[in-house]
């Protein structure tokens, strides 16, 4: 299925240089994908017009006034910067120009942004942020929210187990992904208030429910989707980037202690490599904006060209898979069930 990308490429730490690499490489691996450029003329037009001859017909430059900064204000954003990258990119898509837009900007004016334009699913309250992260075996799990809904009620936690549901599967093509809430335990008695409510509503909801999950659960891949507010989701990735950091650079201190120690990692160096490769997080970058009315991915904001093309791999894996279309029916299911009107 053919499929068009809007790609801001001045978002993130490092804007062109990093956006540019990473559609040339994606529209080589992709035949049937295409890409809008959508960037500063005096930035990226030369290299737009080279990615264009080099693939005719797939590559178009959209110029820009503006840009999105990394710190500006969502607020601001939204209201002063009509003509940015990041409000361009988005807007193709809801002109059905573009199937997917996909920036390494700023988090809160993206979701701020593609909330005005394109609005909210019928159903869904709140927009979502949901990632992959890694587990054992070669696994992953995908986590929402991350971070763009701080206090919710169990009924958003419930859509965002819909939406994660759906979201495994268009990418993983799986019919009935499992759906686990974290929590503190996995006793039904454990947890507040509005997590005991969110898992009896999970357990009626149709959907495959596995129960309450902790924290380790998500990365042994227990079930393919957890759930949790914005700020736990926050705050559990960053802790897990941040004991990631911490083995890495302990790691690397002790191999490098002593001529032993720097034998034995020269004897061990295979087994490094495919260690890193296997949690490297750059192949599990990009995360999506779940529950808009179009499929718009965020990059993370350091992320190299490597990373940058599987943010654009899965966005447009998302839109041929039609998330948008299967959250929308599930959706519309679930509130048919519950006799709402719509």
């Amino acid at each position: 299925m053919q499929v068009t990308l809007a790609i801001d490429c001045m978002g993130g730490d490092f804007g062109p240089s990093v956006t540019l690499p990473a559609a040339r490489q994606f529209l080589r691996d992709d035949p049937y994908a295409s890409v809008l450029l959508v960037g500063l003329p005096q930035a990226i037009e030369a290299d737009a017009s080279r990615l264009a001859g080099e693939f005719p017909g797939r590559a178009r430059f959209v110029p820009v006034t503006q840009v999105v900064e990394m710190h500006e204000a969502p607020a601001s954003a939204l209201r002063a910067k009509k003509d940015s990258s990041m409000r361009v990119a988005i807007d193709r898509v809801k002109s059905g120009d573009a199937q997917a837009a996909v920036s390494a900007g700023n988090t809160g004016a993206l979701m701020a942004i593609a909330r005005f334009v394109l609005k909210t699913i019928s159903g869904i309250d709140r927009p979502a942020i949901a990632t992959i992260l890694p587990a054992q075996d070669d696994r992953h799990t995908y986590v929402l929210d991350l971070g763009a809904n701080v206090d919710c009620s169990a009924e958003h936690l419930l859509q965002f187990g819909i939406m994660g549901a759906m979201l495994v599967s268009a990418l993983e093509h799986k019919e009935r992904p499992t759906v686990g809430l974290l929590n503190i335990g996995e006793e039904e008695i454990k947890g507040n208030e509005v997590v005991k409510q969110a898992a009896e509503l999970l357990r009626s909801s149709g959907l495959n429910f596995y129960g309450n999950v902790e924290g380790n659960d998500i990365y042994k891949a227990t079930t393919d989707v957890v759930v949790c507010d914005g700020f736990v989701g926050n705050v559990a990735l960053k802790a897990s980037e941040g004991v990631a950091q911490m083995m890495a650079t302990t790691l690397r201190q002790e191999l490098k202690r002593n001529l032993y120690t720097k034998l034995v990692a020269l004897l061990a160096m295979p087994a490094l490599r495919h260690f890193k490769q296997r949690v490297d997080h750059r192949r599990y970058n990009g995360a999506a904006l779940l529950g808009l009315r179009g499929v718009v991915f965020k990059s993370h904001g350091s992320a190299d060209a490597f990373a940058f093309e599987h943010a654009l791999r899965r966005a447009a894996e998302a839109a041929r898979n039609q998330v948008v279309d299967r959250i929308t029916a599930r959706v519309s299911a679930h509130l048919a069930a519950e006799g709402v009107a719509q």
